[in-house]
């Protein structure tokens, strides 16, 4: 127990806080693949009881996972092709084209040039790739829109998406249970009508071993002698669901109490909040928490799995689908997990040209 005279900590900051002008989304494709894995098709590994008891906790009823040969990079190609098309942009139009992932096809080179090269884009393009999961779509809109409000680029394609159930041991019942795969894209462009966008922005690496892949990198955790990992392989994804759960309850909190305060200084409330698709259980816990009325806030983690990176524009093109393609809405956007990492965001969206999830 604390002394009584001792000082108490202080309270962690929330995060970096931003904000940028002159930018705005065009439009949103996500892309998912067609298999669809059931719960029913895990009950020969984990028994029909043990598959209820943590579906009980996720949420998740199914999810999407991609083939052996197809990877985030396929995903996110269909994706922005199908956007590309809606928008009618030439792809010589783009000037930026950021991949984030933690999933991409190499170490190296860099996914984000093998896509330009996929799409057609001209040679002049900004391209390179962030490693980034659950907080990434919105430090992906930060980075596009300060190039937007920089000048060093016009038009930005966001590639954000992950195919987890790659890197997932099939015989975890914690995370194999928990994760879907999708690619995404989003165009953004210069808009001297657009208003504000606000971001708050942090990291705590003091729990990054907390959900990792051990080994594959250039250090191997696998034989650092975390008790955790033994028994378990160490080339796959490794959760602690506990650590991951406070952390969150930590953190999230505080950070839509300050992204709210942000969005809403011009005294225009939000329309909808839009969280990384977690955990059901603890979603649900953080909205009553947070005191944001349910229908403000959408899950599709029932249908879709955690899909990491990807899980908030995938929210965008499934649930918000017809209010973003019929009229403008004040978004709350926020990603939080892995690393630690967590990032939000909060700007006007729509109405949007193209707004769609898509099938490979």
């Amino acid at each position: 127990m604390q002394p009584a005279s001792a000082t108490p900590e202080p309270a962690p900051a929330v995060g970096r806080e931003a904000t940028t002008t002159g930018g705005r989304i065009a439009g949103v494709v996500t892309c998912v693949p067609a298999d669809v894995r059931r719960n029913a098709d895990f009950f020969a590994t984990f028994g029909e009881d043990s598959v209820a008891d943590v579906v009980k906790m996720i949420g998740v009823q199914s999810r999407r996972q991609a083939a052996a040969d197809v990877t985030t990079r396929d995903l996110c190609r269909l994706a922005a092709q199908r956007l590309l098309a809606g928008l009618e942009w030439a792809p010589e139009s783009i000037d930026a084209l950021i991949f984030v992932s933690q999933t991409p096809d190499f170490r190296l080179p860099a996914t984000a040039c093998a896509l330009q090269a996929d799409l057609g884009i001209g040679t002049s393009c900004i391209a390179f790739d962030v490693n980034l999961g659950c907080s990434a779509y919105p430090y992906a809109l930060w980075l596009g829109m300060s190039m937007l409000q920089t000048g060093a680029a016009r038009r930005v394609l966001l590639a954000v998406g992950d195919t987890v159930s790659k890197i997932v041991d099939p015989n975890d019942r914690a995370t194999a249970l928990l994760f879907g795969d999708a690619g995404t894209a989003t165009a953004l462009e210069l808009d001297a009508e657009a208003r504000p966008a606000h971001f708050v922005l942090g990291s705590d690496g003091k729990g990054a071993t907390n959900l990792i892949v051990p080994t594959g990198g250039f250090r191997d955790h696998g034989a650092s002698g975390d008790p955790r990992l033994d028994g378990r392989s160490t080339d796959s994804l490794y959760m602690d669901g506990g650590e991951i759960f406070n952390f969150t309850l930590r953190a999230v909190p505080p950070l839509v109490a300050r992204t709210k305060a942000l969005g809403e200084a011009d005294g225009k409330a939000h329309d909808f909040f839009l969280f990384h698709q977690a955990n059901q259980f603890m979603l649900k816990h953080l909205v009553k928490k947070a005191k944001l009325p349910p229908e403000q806030a959408p899950l599709n983690i029932e249908e879709f799995g955690n899909t990491s990176s990807a899980s908030i524009p995938l929210l965008m093109t499934t649930r918000l689908r017809d209010a973003l393609a019929s009229s403008r809405q004040r978004l709350g956007l926020f990603g939080f997990g892995v690393g630690y990492s967590w990032a939000s965001a909060s700007l006007d969206v729509g109405p949007l040209r193209v707004v769609e999830n898509i099938e490979a």
